[in-house]
């Protein structure tokens, strides 16, 4: 018997010419050109390192490179364009020469980064946080570029989203967001959107579990999720530790999303995100 239409996702997404197979679990490796990650462990300090921790995470199994210049993080400073573009530049400029092949996410919500990453570094997909609320010009600048597109769900801007947490139900609420964004995409003919329902962001600590445990709700949209669990708040928090003692918890909570439906696992530690992707197939394999 077939399964309801709202277990269907996109089985592929589009990459400079590269069908990338979604139906199968992604791990998308996080390195962060910045100086205030919440995670130390994730910041790269110069090219060397950089060079150093793309190899390994290429040789762990990641898929895919997510690099971002911008600290998201809850209170993190705020940086203006220019700084950004001249922390990533040195930065995308290796990466592309060492590994023309590789594929790379920037995590950015400004336009004007978006189109420059691309066109210069032929630079893959976009990862939005803020889903085109924090630059009017993001949708339309996508639909120019072609690429694939992370649609975030967050209230407010990194600075106070966690006061941004009230809602009248929370599922409701993120459907609605992206139901919204969705259609401004479709008109626009964005053909490659991938769902990140943002945990983490504009959700407290109940609110992300409650999130994580209703996420096959998603799939609604038959689009590809992304999920960003590594080492956040909701596992270290809830288990009195702190983000270097969150690689189990990370584990645990990356299982009970692939079971939910997760395409994509945006991940600090590559190694262990593969080996959960690989067991957990091989548990499906007999299903």
């Amino acid at each position: 018997m077939d399964s309801p239409n709202f277990f269907k996702k996109k089985s592929y997404i589009n990459c400079r010419g590269k069908l990338i197979d979604v139906s199968q679990p992604k791990v998308m490796g996080i390195i962060n050109v910045t100086p205030d990650s919440f995670y130390a462990s994730s910041r790269v300090a110069n090219l060397s390192d950089g060079k150093q921790r793309i190899l390994e995470m290429v040789q762990q199994g990641a898929d895919m490179i997510d690099v971002g210049a911008y600290s998201s993080r809850p209170g993190a400073e705020h940086i203006d364009e220019k700084q950004e573009q001249q922390r990533l530049e040195p930065f995308l400029d290796k990466l592309r020469s060492e590994f023309p092949d590789l594929v790379i996410s920037l995590d950015t919500f400004r336009s004007s980064i978006a189109k420059w990453a691309v066109e210069k570094y032929q630079v893959d997909m976009i990862n939005d946080i803020s889903a085109g609320g924090l630059d009017a010009a993001m949708f339309e600048t996508i639909a120019g570029l072609k690429v694939p597109y992370i649609l975030m769900h967050m209230v407010g801007t990194p600075q106070n989203m966690q006061s941004q947490t009230r809602y009248d139900n929370l599922i409701s609420a993120i459907i609605s967001y992206f139901a919204q964004k969705m259609e401004q995409l479709n008109l626009l003919g964005v053909a490659d959107v991938i769902l990140d329902p943002g945990f983490g962001f504009s959700k407290n600590l109940d609110q992300n579990f409650e999130l994580l445990a209703r996420l096959d709700e998603l799939r609604i949209f038959e689009q590809p999720l992304l999920v960003g669990l590594s080492r956040k708040s909701m596992i270290y928090k809830h288990l009195q530790s702190t983000p270097d003692e969150a690689l189990n918890g990370t584990t645990v909570l990356n299982t009970l999303a692939l079971g939910k439906g997760a395409s994509i696992l945006r991940v600090h530690d590559v190694k262990q995100a593969r080996e959960c992707v690989q067991l957990y197939q091989k548990t499906q394999s007999f299903q």
